[in-house]
């Protein structure tokens, strides 16, 4: 089986910036922050060989991979991974965005 390609929203982008960056500034160093980045790319470089990982969501061919505390959206649109969002799971779920029908 071929491994898909993977990209990245700008949204996602800046989720996982804006992640790192808040405990950075809660911890007062990078510690955390290059650890969690390790985690979350690690469970994404696991999508490459296998785009049904997550979980099913509302939405076709949308899904949802947890990796401790965080939830990675992504859509697979052929032979490509497009990673939409990275979700804190402990944020109001009235928030998330909703991709268009």
């Amino acid at each position: 089986m071929a491994e898909f390609k993977i990209e990245w929203s700008q949204e996602a982008r800046l989720d996982l910036y804006d992640i790192l960056e808040f405990y950075i500034l809660r911890n007062g160093n990078a510690t955390y922050s290059r650890k969690l980045s390790r985690q979350i790319n690690k469970r994404i470089r696991l999508l490459k060989k296998n785009a049904w990982l997550g979980r099913q969501t509302d939405f076709p061919n949308v899904r949802a991979l947890i990796t401790g505390d965080f939830e990675i959206i992504y859509e697979v649109i052929e032979d490509t991974i497009l990673i939409a969002m990275i979700w804190d799971c402990r944020r109001n779920p009235d928030n998330k965005f909703i991709p268009p029908k």
